[in-house]
């Protein structure tokens, strides 16, 4: 037991069973030019089990946005019945991918186009990772992403990218296998939302979250102002609770700024806000809100809702559409 954790461990989540993670699990990718590496992680008990694939963000450490951060969520997610799949993208630093490379700084395309793969592949993983063989729900599967993961996640739930120069219609690459997403501090509107840095560095943050259909929940900090990328403050994030007309709901975290609590590691650059309740709210509501829209009558969400709000002036707080 976590001594660290009180208040949020009032939410309830099924009881913890240990878990089994596999990695490197590699997919051929000759058109991506690098193998797409996967970590895979599940618990060793259950059968019919709903997938999370979860995108990394573009952050400062050299190995937790890949296969081998955000460990904090990831296990959680697979302790309480989730089949995890982590995409190592391109724009790991791991790849040492220069900004000449087609796709850099971001590669945001080629993020999305991740996200559908090991879709297309799911029969080679299951050949790779015996432990999950015949145990996947394929009509249960959902997308968390984290910052730029966020917004790679609200494209595959149907949010488009618009050319920031007008020439072009918006680019949108929707899957439908994707039945419900999670976007933890994903990037807000562009244009005059940006500092003039992210204009000129970022193009691809400029979002159309009007074809967001996805049923979504957002997750943000209060405090998480990135003023090398946005003007607008922590507001910024809520871009796509207000503007999705798939996000049923957002989590505010009080206090809680772009780490959300320790999401990507512990004790590592990306936790600019280690904080054990908060990561606990954010592990906790988010796999109660994956477990209610996936598998519709599970009073999961509603009962973590309830928990959440007895604790609401120091956790933080829940809107819904």
């Amino acid at each position: 037991m976590n001594k660290l954790i009180e208040k949020a461990s009032a939410i309830p989540v099924p009881d913890a069973v240990p878990v089994i993670s596999v990695a490197p699990v590699t997919l051929a990718a000759p058109d991506r030019g690098i193998d797409l590496e996967l970590r895979v992680s599940a618990p060793i008990t259950g059968d019919n089990l709903p997938v999370i694939v979860l995108s990394h963000g573009h952050g400062p450490s050299l190995y937790l946005p890949s296969l081998d951060g955000y460990g904090p969520v990831a296990r959680f997610w697979a302790a309480h019945g989730f089949v995890v799949i982590q995409p190592t993208h391109l724009n790991a630093k791991i790849y040492a991918l220069g900004p000449d490379a087609p796709g850099a700084p971001l590669f945001w395309r080629s993020r999305v186009e991740d996200m559908s793969l090991i879709l297309d592949r799911l029969d080679e993983i299951e050949a790779q990772v015996p432990i999950v063989a015949g145990r996947i729900d394929r009509e249960k599967i959902a997308a968390v992403g984290h910052s730029m993961g966020g917004q790679t996640v609200g494209m595959i739930l149907g949010a488009g990218l618009i050319d920031p120069d007008g020439v072009a219609p918006p680019v949108t690459l929707r899957d439908a296998r994707y039945k419900a997403g999670v976007l933890l501090a994903a990037p807000g509107n562009g244009g005059d939302s940006l500092s003039e840095f992210a204009r000129e560095n970022y193009a691809a943050l400029n979002p159309d979250f009007s074809t967001m259909t996805t049923p979504t929940l957002v997750v943000v900090g209060d405090e998480d102002d990135n003023p090398h990328l946005t003007t607008r403050g922590a507001e910024w994030h809520t871009d796509p609770y207000t503007n999705g007309p798939g996000a049923q709901a957002m989590l505010t975290l009080f206090g809680g700024r772009h780490g959300l609590g320790g999401i990507a590691g512990y004790d590592a650059k990306e936790t600019d806000d280690e904080d054990p309740e908060r990561l606990a709210t954010t592990q906790r509501m988010v796999c109660a809100w994956l477990r209610s829209v996936l598998y519709p009558g599970d009073p999961a969400w509603s009962e973590a809702r309830m928990a959440l709000a007895q604790n609401a002036e120091s956790l933080g707080r829940v809107d819904e559409k």
